[in-house]
């Protein structure tokens, strides 16, 4: 069987999308931007710049308003730091209403029935990712030991070692781990390289980063349920 599966938390057990939108439509009126877009765009520079927050270079706030400052840029839109912090502000505090995608919840209840070890990997700082993984009610499937934050344990994805050391905590012997993110930078060639199975959650239809690694299984937003099961039914039969 499936020894253990980990997943991301920020657009995968949860629609990130949502709380961005709502802050969005509270303090801006540039209706002419593709909200996904932008949405992405302001993922992108985040996970850009989020090694800086990690080693001191650049404090979390600042992250914060840089990401959204330089992803309105590129539509061509200014807007002040002050701005910014407003738009952070009510984009967390629309965090707190955050629900678990319906198929997600469906497939962390499959894993408890099949008995798989489950667990959680995420990057960020570790009250805002607690938060949020409160805010979730993921304690009913997955205790608190088996999440691993990166700024509480030091290491952040893609960085091998925060798999080597959910795989050290949680006594995990074997190569039958999967991991299952939004992200290909952080998820799936941290995973690939932890040599672990990397199930690429891609509900927005990002591009893979050519001349790297190869997902072993890649899930729409209709679809991760239906692959988990599948990888479950494959692993029993060997």
């Amino acid at each position: 069987m499936m020894q253990a599966i980990f997943f991301d938390v920020d657009d995968t057990l949860y629609d990130q999308l949502t709380p961005f939108a709502r802050s969005f439509e509270k303090h801006f009126n540039f209706y002419d931007i593709p909200l996904e877009a932008l949405y992405t765009t302001s993922r992108k520079l985040s996970d850009e710049v989020f090694h800086l927050t990690e080693n001191g270079q650049m404090n979390t706030q600042d992250m914060y308003v840089y990401r959204i400052k330089q992803a309105l840029a590129y539509f061509g839109k200014q807007i002040s730091y002050e701005k910014a912090a407003m738009f952070q502000k009510d984009y967390q505090e629309f965090q707190r209403e955050i629900k678990l995608i319906p198929e997600v919840e469906d497939v962390l209840s499959f894993c408890v029935e099949k008995q798989i070890t489950m667990g959680i990997i995420t990057n960020g700082p570790f009250a805002h990712q607690e938060r949020k993984i409160k805010q979730l009610k993921v304690d009913q499937w997955i205790p608190a030991n088996h999440i691993f934050i990166s700024s509480k344990v030091g290491y952040a994805k893609p960085d091998v070692n925060i798999f080597r050391l959910a795989e050290t905590t949680l006594g995990l012997t074997d190569k039958h781990i999967y991991y299952v993110g939004d992200s290909f930078q952080n998820d799936i060639i941290g995973a690939k390289n932890a040599d672990w199975k990397a199930v690429w959650y891609n509900r927005r239809s990002h591009k893979k980063i050519p001349n790297t690694v190869e997902p072993d299984y890649i899930a729409d937003k209709n679809t991760l349920f239906e692959i988990i099961h599948k990888i479950e039914l494959e692993n029993e039969e060997r």
